[in-house]
């Protein structure tokens, strides 16, 4: 298993379990669209403040999105993606010493990014859109590559799957090779089952629960169960009442062998992984001979 990354000029130590904080700048994401995002342009002042806040608050990696990936959303322009990533990565890379993540598809996107600063390609598309493994390879950064079935506006129309882990696996394993092949080191890749693209809230607990399959293969996983609407399929609570459920599922992910949680609510997840962690040393330490 990878225990560290190269994430541009920064590593990124996975001997423990780390937090990433999601910084949409898009007025649409299903459940913090507009926050940092007014009167079409990115809002610097209140992005640095979420940044900073979450870097207090125990945030390893800030992941910035400037396209909507929920389910239904609208495709956003090229142009316009590129304008609110890059200002939002540039004025992140000047104030906050952390790992920047890009959460995009589009190569001109990561390739700007890689250029203002960012050190992790987060892209939901599995690096499948033209050009986007060329570009991915050529700015020499760490990749996470995720399972989605369909895109974003129709993913949900009935996802189907013969077994949904074994088909995701599948997938990831092939994107694995894929990756390989256009001379990127396997040694900074991460891969994501995608909980919420494209499966039904069914196949989003059986991922779930058989996830340490995955976590067995070699690479390091990430995750990103907060606030998902599989929660409302038990719980009938809207997206900024799923604070504890999305705890619950990180805690339960991180059991499983995931190594990074991506969060809105980064100091909750970080006092749940801190007392997770503290019963794990315990536990070791009581195992000493």
């Amino acid at each position: 298993m990878v225990n560290t990354i190269a994430c541009g000029v920064r590593t990124l130590d996975l001997s423990r379990p780390r937090i990433m904080g999601i910084l949409n700048v898009t007025p649409d994401s299903f459940s913090d669209g507009g926050h940092l995002y007014r009167d079409g342009r990115v809002d610097t002042d209140a992005l640095l403040a979420r940044a900073e806040q979450m870097v207090a608050e125990g945030a390893d990696i800030l992941d910035v999105g400037g396209e909507s990936t929920r389910p239904g959303a609208a495709p956003v322009s090229e142009t316009e993606e590129l304008d609110r990533v890059a200002t939002a990565v540039e004025a992140l890379a000047q104030h906050c010493d952390t790992i920047i993540s890009v959460d995009t598809s589009t190569p001109k996107v990561m390739s700007e990014s890689a250029r203002c600063g960012a050190g992790l390609l987060n892209d939901v598309r599995g690096f499948k859109r033209p050009r986007a493994l060329q570009v991915a390879a050529e700015t020499g950064l760490a990749l996470c590559v995720m399972h989605m079935q369909g895109e974003p506006d129709t993913m949900q129309t009935a996802p189907a799957y013969t077994d949904v882990m074994h088909d995701v696996s599948e997938f990831l394993s092939q994107r694995l090779a894929d990756v390989s092949a256009v001379g990127i080191d396997l040694g900074r890749v991460i891969i994501d089952p995608g909980f919420g693209f494209g499966k039904t809230a069914e196949q989003n607990f059986e991922l779930l629960a058989r996830l340490r399959e995955l976590c067995n293969q070699g690479q390091p996983v990430l995750v990103g169960l907060s606030r998902k609407s599989m929660i409302s399929s038990v719980l009938d609570r809207p997206p900024e009442q799923r604070l504890v459920a999305s705890v619950a599922l990180a805690l339960m992910a991180v059991e499983r062998g995931a190594r990074i949680v991506r969060v809105h609510d980064v100091a909750a997840t970080f006092d749940a992984l801190s007392m997770w962690q503290t019963i794990r040393h315990t536990l070791s330490q009581s195992q000493q001979p």
